[in-house]
């Protein structure tokens, strides 16, 4: 079984930037070859050498999603996964990250994603494709109300 790691983020922004009671949207990605709906991510040092998780992640950001983040928490726990690529089992471990939005456009993004939109978190919990995304995101809320409060 070959093991995979990946770095990605889970990006939130206000629906308005200058309203302060506004309500916080959530950055999701649909995969152009699977179609599930995820958090962006991709493999850690798979472009640049030594590359830290960190590095990874708000690069994997930029690329497939358009948008610009900075870091505010670690997820304590990766996500865990099995899947099958070309024939060959594989466990993906992905370190994720709590980001806040700081710029760029959603058009902006690559061929990895077919669509990349804002959605409320209600609508992340229930449509998200994937349980250890569904996992990740409840530790990102849990995380986003600490530093929220």
């Amino acid at each position: 079984m070959i093991r995979e790691f990946s770095a990605g983020g889970i990006v939130y922004r206000k629906s308005e930037i200058r309203n302060p009671k506004s309500e916080i949207k959530w950055l999701v990605a649909q995969h152009s070859q699977h179609k599930g709906w995820v958090f962006p991510k991709g493999f850690i040092g798979d472009k640049i050498e030594n590359e830290s998780k960190e590095e990874t992640a708000l690069r994997e950001v930029e690329e497939e999603t358009g948008v610009k983040a900075k870091i505010i928490e670690v997820l304590q726990k990766p996500a865990g996964y099995f899947y099958v690529w070309k024939g060959e089992k594989r466990y993906k471990t992905v370190y994720y990250f709590l980001m806040e939005y700081v710029g760029g456009d959603t058009k902006n993004h690559d061929f990895e994603m077919s669509a990349v939109e804002w959605w409320p978190m209600e609508k992340v919990r229930k449509d998200l494709t994937y349980k250890s995304d569904k996992i990740a995101f409840e530790e990102a809320l849990d995380l986003f109300k600490k530093i929220s409060n």
